[in-house]
C-alpha cells in the first residue's frame, strides 16, 4: 500500500491538538508549523495527482483489513484533483489569515483550522458512506468553531444558524445510512454498488428513500434551492478568510453527489434510475436564479459575495445533473474555477472592507489605493460572472456545451445566460458605488466622529500576495484551459467506468477468499 494516501488525514489530525494544547501561547510557532503543515499537504496532494495520472484507482487499507469490513481511502483522479484544490486553497488562505492578523482575532485559529483540513480531505479520500458522515462531522465542529472566530453577536447568530441546519443535515444522513445498512448489510461504496446491482426490483422501495434523503443531505452541504438559505448569513458574517476557505465546503457537498450518484447509484442502477436529474435540475435553476437576485439585491459587500457563491453553485450543479461523462468533465472544470474566483473575491472584501470600516454599498470618501483595489475587484468579479478573458467564461461555455444535448437545454442556457447578466449587474453597481461614486465626496464632508477612510493603513505586499495568487489561478485555467479540461474529460472517463473503482477496492478480498 502507498501510504502517501493517508497522509493529507493524518498530517492534520496530528498537528492540530499539538497546535491546540502546547504551540496556543506563541502565536509564531503556531503559524510556522501550520503553514509549513499547508505547504507539505500541496506538496503531497501534487504528487498524488501526477502518481494517479497514468489513470489507476489506488486503495489504503487501514490496519490491513480488508474492504467492506475494513475502512478504506481511495485515490483516483477526482480524488486526487479535490486534495490538490484543498491544499493549494488552503495556503492561499492561510498566508491571508496570517498576513491581517485574522488568526490573532480568537483562540485556536490554527488548530481549527487543521482539523477542518482533516475533514475535508478525509471526505475526498473515503471509501466508505458511513466514513464519509464521520468526516462531514469533523467539518461542522471545525467550521463552526472557525465561523464565529473574533466573536461579535452577528456573527453567533449566523453560526447557530449555520449548526442547526447542518445538524439536520446529519440526522437524515444517519436515517439514509440505517436505510441502506438495513437493506444491503454494507456502507461500503463498492460494496453497495455490486449489491444494488443485484438487488431484485421488489426490494428497492427502501432504497429509493435512502437515496433521496443522501440527495438532501448533499443538497444542504452544496446549498441548492430549498436548503440554501443558511449560506448567505453564514459567509457573509464569517471572518473573511474563513469565508474563502469554505469556497471548498460546498464542493464537497457538489464531490459527495458525484461520487455517490455515479458509483453507488449510477446512470445503470435501475432502482434508482431518473431520481436524481429530475431533483437536481430544478433545484440547479432556481439555484442560479436565487444567487442571481440575491447579488442584484444586496445592500452589503459580503452578503454579494456569498450570493454570487450560490449561483455558482447552481452552474455546477446543473452541468452534474446531466450525468454524462462530458457533461461531468464541464462541471469538474468550473468547480475549478468557482473554488478560487470565490475565494478571490473574499480575501479582496476583507482587504476593502478593513480599510473602509463597513461593507455597505453606499458612497464613502476614497480609500487609501483606491485604483489598486478597484482594478482588483474587476478582476474577481468578471471571473466570477463568466466575463472574458478568465476562466469563468470558459466554464460557463462548457457547461451550456456540456448540457446540449439535454431535452432541457433551453431552460439551462436561458438560467445561465440571464442569471449571469443579472449578476453582472449586480457586481457593476456594487463596483461603481464602492469605487467610482466614492470618488466624489472628499474626506472633509465626513459626519463628526467618522473614521478617515482615505487615512487607513496602505496594503501591503504579504496581503497582497494570496488574492493575487487566487486571481492567478483563473488566469491559469484559462490559459491551460485546454490540458486541464482534457484532464477532466479523462477523470470524468474513469468516474463513469465504476467497475475501476470496484474492482481495485473488493478485489483484494475476493482473492483472499480463493
Amino acid at each position: 500500500m502507498n501510504h502517501w494516501i493517508i497522509a493529507p488525514v493524518v498530517l492534520p489530525a496530528l498537528l492540530a491538538p499539538l497546535l491546540a494544547f502546547v504551540m496556543r501561547h506563541d502565536i509564531v510557532l503556531a503559524r510556522a508549523a501550520s503553514y509549513v503543515s499547508v505547504v507539505a499537504m500541496a506538496a503531497i496532494a501534487i504528487g498524488l495527482t501526477m502518481l494517479e495520472a497514468s489513470g489507476g484507482t489506488q486503495v489504503y487499507f487501514l490496519g490491513n483489513w480488508q474492504a467492506p469490513f475494513g475502512i478504506v481511502l481511495v485515490l483516483d483522479r477526482l480524488s486526487a484533483v479535490m486534495l490538490l484544490l484543498s491544499a493549494l486553497l488552503a495556503v492561499v488562505v492561510l498566508w491571508h489569515a496570517i498576513a491581517t492578523g485574522w488568526d490573532e482575532r480568537g483562540r485556536h485559529f490554527h488548530a481549527l483550522f487543521q482539523f477542518q483540513l482533516m475533514g475535508i480531505n478525509g471526505a475526498f479520500l473515503t471509501g466508505d458512506a458511513f466514513n464519509l458522515f464521520v468526516f462531514f462531522e469533523v467539518l461542522l465542529i471545525a467550521s463552526y468553531g472557525l465561523m464565529i472566530h473574533g466573536g461579535g453577536r452577528a456573527r453567533m447568530r449566523a453560526g447557530l444558524q449555520y449548526v442547526v441546519m447542518n445538524l439536520a443535515g446529519s440526522t437524515l444522513f444517519l436515517f439514509a445510512l440505517g436505510t441502506l445498512y438495513a437493506t444491503t448489510g454494507t456502507l461500503n461504496i463498492a460494496d453497495l454498488a455490486v449489491k444494488l446491482q443485484e438487488m431484485p426490483a421488489d426490494d428497492v422501495a427502501l432504497v429509493r428513500v435512502a437515496a433521496v434523503l443522501l440527495l438532501i443531505v448533499f443538497a444542504i452541504k452544496a446549498a441548492l434551492f430549498p436548503v440554501q438559505f443558511w449560506l448567505p448569513g453564514t459567509y457573509a458574517n464569517a471572518p473573511a478568510p474563513v469565508a474563502a476557505l469554505f469556497a471548498i465546503m460546498t464542493k464537497v457537498g457538489a464531490y459527495s453527489i458525484i461520487r455517490i450518484y455515479t458509483v453507488v447509484f449510477g446512470p445503470d442502477v435501475a432502482a434508482t434510475q431518473g431520481i436524481v436529474t429530475d431533483w437536481l435540475m430544478p433545484a440547479a435553476i432556481i439555484t442560479i436564479a436565487a444567487g442571481a437576485l440575491g447579488v442584484l439585491g444586496a445592500k452589503r459587500l459580503m452578503p454579494l459575495l456569498a450570493f454570487s457563491v450560490v449561483g455558482s453553485m447552481g452552474t455546477l450543479v446543473l452541468a452534474v445533473s446531466a450525468f454524462t461523462p462530458y457533461a461531468m468533465s464541464t462541471a469538474l472544470y468550473y468547480l475549478l474555477h468557482s473554488t478560487f474566483s470565490a475565494a478571490a473575491l473574499f480575501l479582496l472584501a476583507d482587504l476593502v472592507v478593513s480599510r473602509r470600516g463597513n461593507d455597505a454599498l453606499t458612497a464613502q470618501p476614497p480609500i487609501v489605493q483606491n485604483g489598486l483595489f478597484a482594478a482588483l475587484f474587476f478582476a474577481a468579479a468578471i471571473g466570477m460572472t463568466g466575463m472574458p478573458p478568465l476562466s469563468g467564461f470558459l466554464g460557463k461555455l462548457m457547461v451550456m456545451d456540456g448540457v446540449r444535448d439535454q431535452s432541457w437545454m433551453a431552460v439551462a442556457w436561458t438560467a445561465i445566460l440571464v442569471g449571469s447578466l443579472i449578476t453582472i449587474v449586480g457586481f457593476a453597481r456594487a463596483g461603481s458605488v464602492l469605487f467610482w461614486k466614492s470618488t466624489s465626496i472628499s474626506a472633509p464632508t465626513l459626519a463628526e466622529g467618522a473614521a478617515d477612510t482615505s487615512q487607513a493603513e496602505r496594503v501591503t505586499a504579504m496581503q497582497l500576495v494570496p488574492t493575487m495568487a487566487a486571481l492567478g489561478v483563473l488566469a491559469v485555467l484559462s490559459i491551460f484551459a485546454g490540458p486541464i479540461a482534457g484532464y477532466m474529460e479523462a477523470t470524468a472517463a474513469q468516474l463513469f467506468d465504476s467497475s475501476g473503482y470496484i474492482n481495485a477496492v473488493l478485489a483484494p478480498a475476493m482473492e483472499g477468499l480463493k
